[in-house]
């Protein structure tokens, strides 16, 4: 199965047929869930979410259809009026729970952990306390102090990356939170652009020499980057993004890291090509993380102007069984515009990765 987010927040879930690329319509869950849900990496019927307005964590049964609360954040913490749920990120084991509490992305203020065996547990790192149910409290001894634009929990449940918001570039200078400790450690070189976790490791650009100049770093040591793509030539146009997935990932965090790469420069002409100056601009590739090489496997184009708003940047997931890609792509203008007429639309893609 999978899942597509609609513009008004909503998600459809969809059927998928592996083996002739059909998708059909499942049934739509009665879900009041305010961010993307979550599949279960150990049961395939379960889908986790965040209610919305008052967050809980929820599990939704895609063969019974029965809803069921995991955990009510506000018997653990006191929350405003306007605070919500605005993330989920479950462990492999379905045994821990993340997500950001407050008013909006932002100007989120608490990171929340609930675990099955031993309750709750929370950052705050506009104060840098950290307290809850179990574990050490107290204040942390970085001196950093910011408000929430993301975050994301470890497959392995045990480590939590925290970008800013409200203040400083997005990305640039984030944390991690070693959850059963008092442990934060900041990024301090090659910080900028997107990431993604396994289990003990992230894998993300370190935006330093070229656009493809992808690290990964222990995430109890952030300061031992080790790159994924060696002899890289100079960029020989202009710079370019991408976003990785790493739902593929095994607990030695040596599956390929996959991503989707984007330049904001495209034409916005339909049917007009992307701008291409070398390999890997407007693709759809993984990368080797095993350390044996440094191969990157480039499996498709994006076709995308990223010219028409946030998910025409290409926005892309692998499959947990690393056999497929799916990504959103505008494909070059050539899929109609919007209702409203001022933008054109975008459509969720499959690729088989072979």
């Amino acid at each position: 199965m999978f899942y597509v987010t609609t513009s008004g927040g909503s998600f459809l879930l969809y059927h998928f047929d592996p083996a002739s690329m059909a998708a059909r319509p499942a049934r739509i869950p009665p879900l009041p869930w305010g961010a993307e849900p979550q599949f279960s990496f150990g049961r395939a019927n379960i889908l986790y979410g965040m209610s919305h307005p008052e967050p809980e964590f929820e599990q939704y049964d895609i063969t019974t259809g029965k809803v069921a609360e995991i955990n009510d954040p506000s018997k653990c913490v006191k929350l405003g009026a306007r605070d919500s749920g605005h993330s989920i990120t479950v462990s492999a084991d379905d045994n821990r729970f993340m997500t950001t509490l407050g008013p909006l992305q932002d100007e989120n203020y608490l990171v929340y952990i609930y675990d099955r065996a031993q309750g709750c547990r929370w950052y705050n790192p506009q104060t840098g306390e950290i307290g809850g149910q179990w574990g050490p409290k107290g204040t942390v001894s970085v001196p950093d102090r910011f408000l929430v634009h993301n975050a994301r929990m470890a497959k392995s449940g045990k480590f939590v990356y925290v970008t800013r918001g409200g203040g400083g570039s997005v990305g640039h200078r984030w944390v991690v939170w070693e959850i059963d400790t008092m442990n934060v450690s900041v990024c301090s070189r090659g910080c900028s652009g997107h990431h993604v976790m396994g289990y003990s490791h992230i894998v993300g650009s370190s935006g330093m020499s070229h656009p493809m100049d992808t690290v990964s770093r222990p995430l109890n040591h952030l300061e031992e980057a080790t790159p994924l793509i060696d002899n890289l030539e100079p960029v020989k146009g202009s710079w370019y993004d991408s976003h990785f997935s790493w739902n593929n990932v095994d607990p030695n965090d040596s599956a390929p890291v996959c991503f989707s790469t984007y330049q904001a420069t495209n034409p916005d002409t339909p049917g007009t090509a992307p701008l291409v100056a070398g390999p890997w601009e407007n693709e759809i590739d993984c990368a080797e993380t095993d350390g044996k090489a440094s191969k990157v496997w480039r499996f498709a184009h994006t076709y995308s102007t990223a010219r028409n708003g946030f998910w025409s940047t290409p926005r892309g997931n692998v499959s947990q069984d690393g056999r497929f890609f799916m990504f959103t792509s505008d494909w070059e203008d050539q899929l109609g515009k919007l209702p409203n007429g001022e933008k054109y639309r975008t459509d969720v893609f499959i690729v088989e990765l072979k």
